[in-house]
């Protein structure tokens, strides 16, 4: 298995914490066999395609403290967002998974890597009465952006300076122009360190408009 370098998306990042990102790789793989954890045919470049694109959320809002992962299936963005907190000994991410089989994934990621998390097996609309207070929101591959900002509102009311960081593909400029439709919100595209055509979009100040 083929290891990133320890200079991870800009990151400097120890040993420790690379062997934690190589054993939660070697588990995903071992799991994605039995459950689709994501698109088969990116497993062969797990590292770049999912590891490296995941580390880069953390890279760009490295303060947070509290996290809440919307969607979080195979554990990218989350549980590597949790893995590198673990590296810092603070902070924590709530994984929001309410298929029971990838939350039975996640729980046992968790507790082989050491990261610094917890999962919550619920629907997304849910969560917020469960997880009170958050600094940061991310999602990869989940939803329209409308429907993310949805997601995410509540928290949002509660911690003006909250930011979300979605990752995009190419067609995000739509999702922008339908989402300018309901809210407002100020935007920052970063272009992604992965996908020449991708981006993480980090907004922040959101409300709705009357």
């Amino acid at each position: 298995m083929k290891s990133l370098p320890r200079d991870l998306a800009g990151l400097n990042v120890s040993r420790e914490t690379v062997e934690r990102l190589d054993g939660f790789v070697a588990l995903f793989q071992k799991w994605a066999k039995a459950i689709n954890l994501v698109a088969p045919s990116t497993l062969a470049e797990i590292w770049a395609r999912h590891v490296l694109d995941s580390a880069q959320v953390h890279v760009l809002h490295p303060g947070a403290r509290t996290w809440v992962d919307l969607g979080s299936g195979g554990g990218f963005p989350g549980i590597v967002t949790g893995i590198l907190l673990a590296e810092k000994g603070d902070g924590w991410v709530h994984l929001v998974e309410s298929n029971n089989k990838k939350a039975a994934f996640l729980r046992t990621a968790i507790r082989e890597t050491g990261a610094r998390a917890s999962v919550h097996a619920i629907r997304i609309e849910e969560a917020p009465a469960v997880i009170p207070q958050c600094d940061a929101i991310s999602a990869r591959a989940l939803a329209d952006l409308d429907l993310l900002m949805e997601f995410g509102f509540p928290w949002s009311e509660r911690n003006a300076d909250l930011r979300f960081f979605l990752h995009k593909g190419r067609d995000y400029q739509r999702e922008v122009d339908k989402a300018l439709g309901r809210w407002r919100f100020d935007l920052v595209k970063h272009a992604s360190v992965v996908e020449p055509d991708s981006v993480v979009l980090e907004l922040s100040h959101l409300s709705r408009k009357p």
